[in-house]
């Protein structure tokens, strides 16, 4: 029979590739994650971008309304 601590030494080499291996599929998937969600954000800050840009257009084409209505009522 083996003596404990060598028994020990055997599973030790194999735990440790196994943690080992774990802790890489975690890192993989958390960097997964976190690309998903960047690509998210990405995407909602392009979208922000384009309502910005329609509300922007619209104050401008209400200014311009405005203003033409003010000349008009001027003459």
């Amino acid at each position: 029979m083996k003596p404990l601590a060598a028994l020990c030494r055997s599973f030790a080499a194999p735990a440790a590739v196994a943690a080992a291996m774990m802790l890489a599929a975690c890192g993989a998937e958390v960097a997964g994650a976190a690309a998903s969600v960047g690509s998210l954000q990405a995407q909602q800050a392009t979208q922000a971008r384009a309502q910005q840009q329609q509300i922007v257009d619209g104050l401008k084409a209400g200014q311009a309304a405005g203003l033409a209505r003010a000349a008009s009522a001027a003459d």
